[in-house]
């Protein structure tokens, strides 16, 4: 995510629902993902707030509504200190993601 577009983050946020439920394999979080899949939620949560996005909602919403925050903004127009936050939580969400897909892996 270092040097990523803010499209390319808006498209990261807008899909982290979707990459949920697919590191989920479709099922609800077992007891070893409950922490890290709360831990994304919270991280969403923290993000919309900082874009101003339009709070509550499921997770999907809330990606959604991030997403849409960054397209409204400029590419030009972004504080580097806010573009370089969001780039920060969308890696942090990749990981958590990646640590929810291994804590799910059924061949485990």
């Amino acid at each position: 995510m270092a040097g990523s577009s803010p499209a390319d983050l808006a498209v990261t946020f807008r899909s982290i629902d979707r990459r949920l439920r697919e590191a989920l394999g479709g099922e609800p979080p077992n007891d070893a993902a409950a922490a890290p899949v709360a831990e994304l939620d919270r991280l969403v949560t923290t993000v919309a707030q900082d874009v101003e996005a339009p709070g509550g909602g499921n997770l999907q919403e809330r990606g959604d509504a991030i997403a849409a925050a960054i397209e409204r903004v400029p590419a030009d127009h972004w504080d580097p200190a806010q573009l370089e936050r969001l780039r920060s939580a969308a890696l942090d969400g990749g990981r958590l993601l990646r640590t929810i897909a291994e804590l799910t892996d059924k061949d485990s």
